[in-house]
C-alpha cells in the first residue's frame, strides 16, 4: 500500500537525521489516507497494552490519533518545540505519573526523535519502554533506542520496501 499510494520515492533527498539518502517514504502520503491509517492502527493495535499511546507532531499524531480510535487508549499530542502561550507545555493531553505509554512514530532512521520523545515523556513521569514505527529504515534507530532500553517494532523494514 506504501508504494501503490507513492509513499516511497527515489532520487536525492535529505532526512531529519540530516543524513542523505537515494529514497524517501513520506508516510504523510501515506496517513492522510483512511484506508492505510486504518490498516496501519490494526495492526499496531496489536502490540499495545499501555495506559497512552505518545505521537510527536506531525507525522506521528495522525498514526496516535487512529490507534487511539482502534484501541479505546487515550493519546498524548507531543510538540517539537515548547509553545509560547497557554500551558507552555510540550506534551498534549492528560499524563499521570507513573503510567505506561507507547511511542508511535511514521519513519525512524537514527531514533533523534524517538529519543527526545522518549526521554521528554520520561521527565514528565511516564514509562516508557517500546516505540512503534511504521517504517524503520534500519539506520541504527533500534540499536540507539536500546541503549535507552526502549524496544523499536516496525511494521515495515526498509530492507523489506526497498
Amino acid at each position: 500500500m506504501l508504494e501503490d499510494c507513492g509513499a516511497v520515492r527515489y532520487g536525492d533527498f535529505t532526512l531529519t537525521s540530516g543524513k542523505k539518502s537515494k529514497y524517501y517514504v513520506d508516510i504523510k502520503l501515506a496517513s492522510t489516507r483512511p484506508d492505510i491509517l486504518k490498516l496501519v492502527a490494526k495492526k499496531m493495535a496489536d502490540f499495545v497494552d499501555e495506559d497512552k499511546i505518545a505521537g510527536m507532531e506531525l507525522g506521528a499524531v495522525p498514526i496516535a490519533a487512529a490507534l487511539s480510535l482502534e484501541t479505546d487508549i487515550p493519546y498524548i499530542m507531543v510538540r517539537k518545540k515548547t509553545k509560547s502561550h497557554g500551558t507552555s507545555s510540550r506534551l498534549e493531553g492528560e499524563l499521570k505519573e507513573g503510567e505506561h505509554v507507547v511511542i508511535v512514530e511514521d519513519v525512524t532512521t537514527t531514533g533523534g526523535s524517538s529519543i527526545e520523545t522518549v526521554e521528554l515523556l520520561r521527565e514528565a513521569g511516564a514509562k516508557v519502554d517500546k516505540v512503534l514505527v511504521v517504517v524503520d529504515r534500519e539506520e541504527g534507530a533500534s540499536e540507539n533506542l536500546a541503549e535507552i532500553d526502549v524496544d523499536l517494532i516496525p511494521l515495515v523494514k526498509a530492507s523489506d520496501l526497498i
